[in-house]
């Protein structure tokens, strides 16, 4: 019997590691980004940090000092230490995050970010006015609607001006109410400052506190019916992100 001459390839080893990605951001430049980021809209961060390591460290090792055990009770205070700073420090930074991201077009859509798992999230708006805005700068008078399905339904979210978006909301949420029917609870939040408005940093609080009316098969199925019904966008300006106030270059080239 002959013998090929042609040479197996060598099999890939299931431990080697894939090469990285150098225009990816490592874990502690993502971090180091963060703090600097929160740092800059809240300059006492580092002084709450400096405060919540020392409450986890200094009565561990105090204690230990005064029982002869200052290594190993010094060592735990390290490690509860540098866990309360770091509760602390995502605790701020989310705050940070939240309160420049107020006021923003489209911050409800990031905050919706921030929901755990069982909730499916439009990241665009589902339906919006720009009213008078004729450039990305006059975002300001848009209006938008934002939505999530999870177990207690279907959550709709608008912001914006007051009368652009309460018309807004109530229009989308009729057109849902004829998709998912009456036995589907539609809730509606607007954001903004007021008696009748909710903060953006509160928005995915609310939202949690709401009572599961849905099974995870049912979340599934009105999801796939809203997402058949499409978006209601068209008095956008074309060449206009919403999201982010920025001209759409794609949008403007034309197609």
């Amino acid at each position: 019997m002959s013998t090929s001459s042609t040479a197996k390839a060598p099999k890939k080893s299931r431990r080697e590691r894939r090469p990285k990605d150098p225009n990816k951001p490592g874990r502690f430049s993502q971090i180091s980004t963060l703090y600097k980021g929160a740092v800059k809209q809240n300059p006492r961060i580092p002084l709450w940090m400096a405060l919540a390591f020392l409450v986890g460290f200094l009565p561990l090792l105090l204690i230990g000092l005064a029982w002869g055990h200052p290594f190993y009770l010094g060592f735990i205070g390290l490690m509860v230490g540098l866990l309360l700073m770091m509760i602390v420090f995502g605790r701020l930074a989310e705050r940070a995050a939240y309160s420049q991201l107020d006021g923003q077009p489209g911050a409800s859509g990031a905050a919706l970010g921030a929901l755990r798992r069982g909730w499916f999230v439009e990241q665009e708006p589902v339906a919006a006015d720009a009213g008078r805005a004729r450039n990305p700068r006059d975002m300001g008078s848009a209006a938008m609607v934002f939505r999530a399905v999870g177990r207690p339904g279907v959550v709709l979210i608008g912001e914006g001006p007051k009368a652009n978006a309460s018309k807004l909301l109530n229009s989308e949420k009729k057109r849902v109410e004829r998709v998912v029917g009456p036995e589907v609870p539609v809730t509606i939040y607007r954001v903004g400052q007021g008696d009748d408005t909710v903060a953006v940093s509160e928005i995915t609080k609310r939202m949690g506190k709401l009572d599961k009316k849905l099974t995870t098969a049912e979340v599934t199925a009105v999801n796939k019916r809203l997402r058949a019904l499409g978006t209601k966008r068209p008095p956008i300006p074309p060449g206009m992100d919403p999201r982010n106030a920025r001209p759409d270059r794609r949008g403007m080239r034309g197609r």
